[in-house]
């Protein structure tokens, strides 16, 4: 990841966020464990969701639930999900009303989760990313502020089609 200056305008100092709710399946239970650890050096407060064993071959659909419902709830201000590759996590997530889950896997994609779609659940896939990686990431994730602004319109319309299911007989 680089640093670059312009960026950094982004990096959020005025929102509240301090609860974060953190998930994993057996494969990625380790580095849900540095993440965690790395996000309360931070003074992050992190509540863990699970898995907290990583030999026992578990389901990351329930601990996707479990990440969305804190942060559906305000009991968490964001969550992070982690699996091997993060895709199916964030389809899980995109399921629970209220949940925008990004799947990201690079500081653009990261960016551009926050700026332009207000993510509030951050999907990383484990396998393609070692340690630090990892922590580079959550934390210019959580640091990235929202734009709003143009952004806006979009959002209301993403959201409306949470409302549409009811029109598909659903």
């Amino acid at each position: 990841m680089e640093n670059n200056p312009e960026k950094t305008k982004a990096i959020n100092r005025s929102d509240n966020v301090r609860r974060i709710a953190i998930g994993a399946d057996h494969g990625s239970y380790d580095s849900k464990e540095i993440l965690k650890l790395y996000l309360q050096s931070l003074g992050y407060l992190v509540i863990d969701v699970g898995t907290n064993n990583s030999t026992v071959k578990v389901d990351y659909p329930d601990f996707a639930v479990e990440v969305s419902k804190k942060v559906t709830t305000d009991q968490c201000d964001r969550g992070i999900m982690l699996d091997a590759a993060g895709i199916g996590s964030s389809m899980v997530c995109n399921k629970v009303p209220g949940i925008r889950a990004a799947l990201c896997w690079n500081e653009k994609t990261i960016i551009n989760s926050r700026e332009h779609n207000n993510a509030n659940v951050l999907t990383l896939g484990t396998s393609q990313h070692n340690a630090g990686e990892l922590c580079t990431m959550v934390k210019l994730w959580l640091e990235t502020r929202f734009e709003g602004g143009r952004h806006w319109p979009r959002i209301n319309k993403m959201m409306a089609v949470e409302k549409m299911r009811s029109f598909y007989g659903t």
